[in-house]
């Protein structure tokens, strides 16, 4: 299997990442992402490619959900700055503790092998009625990167390198796919802090059979209740603020999952939601 083989299968469905975030402009990736135009190249010259390249399909309560492992850093955040380039531009920088995305990302070459199938003349109006529902041509997508979680080094965490490397992955395998739950199931319940807080709960569970309430604040960046420098800056502008909030919630969380029985970490979920919002 070569180094791009994974690469190559994602850009066939999502030719945005055809694009080099490096080089080219946010206009460029609109054209391709809003209006479905082919990219000039089809060259992947811009990523380097790795062994610990993974496609797998993961099931959920939810359905499937396709999930993406890249084991190449410069990789991973190529790939989140390309699809997330017509939105936020390909020069938005990936923070260093994030190391996952959940992303809806558009399938073009999906609408255009529909749209294929009728002649020219009816393709305006197939369009506006295949378009009409998201499910046509959105897809869930989950990349995942591989590395320390939350940019908490192995010392810190209390583990060997590669100890600490794979409880990593499935901490961040179940907290991103966390999030795909979540938003099917709770759309419109939607708070970005306590909804990390959730997912890392989950994660932890996973990896560990119980919440770890020492990493849980490792992760987040909170010493006694107070904000010391972590991810909790990734999701509010207040972290100083919000930080004996948060504190107070994971509290919460601690005692659900010691009190909930479960089989499946995602099992939790419903629990952990009831844990007020701390918007």
């Amino acid at each position: 299997m070569g180094k791009l083989d994974v690469m190559r299968a994602l850009a066939l469905d999502y030719p945005v990442l055809y694009l080099n975030p490096d080089v080219d402009t946010m206009e460029e990736y609109r054209k391709v992402v809003l209006r479905g135009e082919t990219p000039a190249s089809t060259s992947l010259a811009h990523y380097r490619g790795s062994s610990g390249d993974v496609e797998e399909t993961e099931g959920t309560p939810v359905g499937d959900v396709r999930v993406v492992t890249l084991g190449d850093r410069q990789d991973f955040e190529l790939v989140i700055r390309g699809l997330m380039g017509a939105k936020d531009g390909p020069q938005t920088p990936v923070p260093a503790s994030q190391g996952a995305a959940m992303m809806t990302v558009f399938n073009w070459p999906r609408i255009h092998a529909h749209l294929a199938k009728f002649p020219p003349e009816e393709q305006g109006a197939e369009f506006k009625r295949f378009t009409a529902d998201k499910k046509n041509y959105q897809d869930t997508l989950v990349v995942l990167s591989r590395g320390p979680y939350s940019h908490v080094d192995a010392a810190a965490a209390g583990f060997e390198e590669e100890e600490w490397v794979a409880y990593s992955d499935t901490i961040r395998r179940y907290h991103e796919l966390t999030h795909v739950i979540c938003r099917r199931t709770y759309p419109q319940d939607i708070d970005a802090l306590r909804d990390e807080l959730v997912a890392d709960a989950v994660g932890l569970a996973a990896a560990f059979g119980r919440y770890d309430r020492r990493l849980a604040d490792l992760f987040l960046g909170i010493t006694a209740g107070k904000y010391t420098g972590g991810r909790l800056a990734n999701y509010t502008d207040k972290a100083e603020e919000k930080a004996a909030q948060v504190s107070a919630a994971m509290d919460r969380m601690e005692t659900i999952v010691a009190e909930t029985k479960w089989e499946s970490a995602f099992d939790l979920i419903p629990g952990l939601m009831e844990v007020p919002g701390l918007k």
